[in-house]
């Protein structure tokens, strides 16, 4: 059913109501931001190397010459012909920004366990311009629990967005946040998973505006609707 169709003034009686609401939202939002950037670091031990456009690299020169770096795993298995879809609508929706994070002290980088050649290749097909590069054959991926392995999914118990849970593919998506020290250390700050990396997608911020909505309920899986930018 439409909604009802009502006078100027009492629309505007329910937009006020509505602001009161968004406004205290706004609030609770900024305390839990900084309840985020309060939270404790986790120091990084392991000697991690990736592959970028000019061989190898550690987690420390991801942050290329910043001191804070945001990492989005992105859901590309080594065997994958294709990046995810769902993941695609999200870069499709980060890409451009890195300047911008770069003028605040952030890097950003996507990070997948298929070879740095077929990211490339994907990329360039998406035109997408923000830096990707591979954690093929190292822990990464498992150690920030957005990969598992096959005995992992068959025992319908992997440890992803901080529970125990089934899990049906070998990737899934996530964000991690690293900082690195005066001294070249290196530590992880903060990781989300699920509808907790919702917050960098802007279409469905948009989508949240307009009266029906993200319209996503009748599918078996939210984001059934989605298809690469190329593909609809």
């Amino acid at each position: 059913m439409p909604n009802q169709v009502v006078s100027h003034e009492q629309w505007l009686k329910a937009r006020l109501e509505l602001l009161a609401a968004e406004k205290e939202f706004t609030r609770q939002r900024d305390a839990l931001t900084r309840r985020r950037m309060a939270m404790p670091w986790e120091r990084v031990e392991k000697p991690y190397r990736f592959e970028g456009p000019n061989g190898a690299l550690s987690l420390a020169d991801l942050f290329d010459g910043r001191s804070q770096l945001i990492v989005y795993h992105f859901m590309f298995g080594p065997d994958w012909k294709e990046g995810c879809k769902s993941c695609s609508f999200w870069a499709d929706n980060f890409d451009g920004i890195a300047i911008h994070l770069n003028h605040r002290d952030v890097t950003f980088t996507a990070v997948s366990r298929a070879p740095f050649a077929k990211l490339d290749a994907y990329r360039k097909r998406m035109g997408w311009s923000f830096p990707w590069v591979s954690s093929e054959g190292n822990d990464f991926n498992f150690d920030y629990h957005v990969s598992f392995t096959p005995e992992e999914i068959a025992a319908g118990r992997a440890y992803y967005n901080y529970v125990v849970q089934p899990i049906s593919a070998l990737d899934e998506q996530g964000i991690s946040v690293f900082v690195r020290n005066e001294s070249g250390e290196v530590f992880h700050t903060y990781s989300c998973h699920g509808r907790g990396i919702d917050m960098v997608n802007g279409a469905y911020h948009f989508l949240d505006l307009v009266p029906k909505g993200r319209d996503e309920a009748a599918f078996d899986f939210p984001m059934r609707w989605v298809r690469r930018h190329d593909q609809y």
